[in-house]
């Protein structure tokens, strides 16, 4: 059996250090130009060779995307980049464009080249091509189902690594390459500037009729169309084993902590616990289902593996997320009083019930018993997102552990 690579993204050093800690095997990071989620906050040379040292001390790889579809005016910078990149050491680059992977090959060869999605890696003839061009992996398309994976690793060779997205968003446009977010707004997805158009609300308008917006579907104002459910695959680690993917691919470079160490954790044990014992894999699938149920989601879908998606795939009438946890902050250091540093992302309020949510899995219903500011102090709630508080939750903490809230069900 092939060794199975969790890979998590990161949209900060913060959330970089989560990922690693809930179970990542390799973190996929963006710096501040070249990558396609400009829109992310993104990693400053700083903060990457940070992330960078604590990954690799927890042993961990790190990834940084390059993957923009080039125009003339890029190329030059994109070899400075590298420069700097080839003295801070990532462990791999995802590159689409041939001209940027040729740069790379030429200014950092010793870094692995990884080819992204955006390439369109649809059959194994592509994958020996970049093989040939010294690619150790290649990104597959995700409208590839198991079956044709399955072909490719069949054709490919044996050192060759297939990685594919496993969990998260699925783009409405083939293989990520969309041009209505330039059409629209002008901002290219393709340069990493997309707007999300998928996710607008849509009519059809009859050319002799302007103005007169008629319905997608009947007794309906209008539809998202566009809007894909999330691609989610926790019942499936055989299957993607089987067909031989090397690394499982999380989606989300724009997501919040709680959001990555929830689906980091919850693939973690998962994949983990398949390999122990295919049946204490059954026999958790209740918990994966529960865990994975707890960040946002637009519901679920296997997207393209085992077939092409049905109008299934597809939500019609809204475009949010389901919610059922709101994220409240990371555990910090424990000063000389017993207190928890946090910089809380949330409102909570002492007496109020939380969760402390731990990377082997556990989650503790704790009470908030007192909340401290930065002079001292006590506060009856934590108001202001980002504000550096101190907290007593009545027992030990970690650092890292996540903190969380349940929200009421929506009926």
């Amino acid at each position: 059996m092939r060794p199975v690579e969790l890979l998590v993204p990161a949209s900060s050093l913060e959330v970089l250090k989560i990922a690693v800690i809930f179970g990542a095997d390799a973190v996929y990071i963006g710096g501040e130009v070249f990558g396609l989620r400009a829109k992310a906050k993104n990693f400053s040379m700083e903060d990457m060779r940070e992330g960078i040292a604590f990954a690799h001390e927890h042993g961990v790889k790190v990834y940084v995307t390059a993957n923009i579809l080039a125009h003339n005016g890029d190329l030059d910078g994109v070899r400075e980049y590298f420069r700097e990149l080839k003295e801070i050491g990532p462990d791999a680059l995802i590159i689409s464009d041939p001209g940027i992977y040729t740069i790379a090959r030429e200014i950092c060869p010793e870094i692995e080249r990884h080819i992204s999605t955006q390439a369109n890696n649809t059959n194994y003839g592509t994958y020996r091509f970049w093989w040939e061009q010294g690619a150790k992996r290649v990104v597959s398309a995700r409208e590839l189902s198991l079956q044709e994976i399955a072909e490719i690793r069949k054709n490919i060779p044996e050192e060759m690594e297939i990685e594919t997205f496993i969990h998260g968003a699925m783009c409405i446009s083939y293989s990520g390459r969309c041009l209505l977010s330039n059409y629209f707004t002008g901002r290219d997805a393709n340069q990493g500037a997309c707007t999300h158009p998928c996710r607008w609300k849509y009519a059809v308008v009859e050319e002799s009729r302007p103005g007169e917006y008629l319905p997608v579907y009947e007794n309906e104002r209008g539809t998202y169309i566009f809007n894909s459910k999330d691609l989610c695959m926790i019942e499936h680690i055989p299957q993607l084993i089987e067909a031989g993917i090397d690394s499982f691919k999380i989606e989300g470079r724009m997501k919040t902590a709680l959001y990555v160490a929830t689906v980091a954790r919850t693939y973690r044990k998962a994949i983990d616990d398949y390999l122990e014992s295919p049946e204490l894999y059954e026999k958790n699938m209740p918990w994966y289902l529960d865990q994975i149920s707890n960040c946002t989601y637009r519901q679920f879908t296997t997207g393209f593996f085992f077939g092409k998606p049905s109008e299934e795939a597809q939500i019609y009438d809204s475009n949010t997320y389901l919610k059922e946890y709101t994220y409240l902050g990371i555990v910090g250091e424990c000063n000389e009083q017993g207190l928890y540093r946090i910089e809380q992302r949330n409102k909570f309020s002492v007496g109020e019930q939380i969760e402390v949510m731990k990377p082997d899995g556990e989650n503790r219903v704790v009470t908030v018993r007192r909340i401290v500011d930065e002079e001292g102090q006590d506060m009856e709630s934590a108001p202001h997102p980002k504000q550096v508080l101190y907290i007593d939750l009545g027992e030990p903490l970690q650092l890292y552990d996540i903190l969380r809230r349940q929200e009421p069900e929506v009926k």
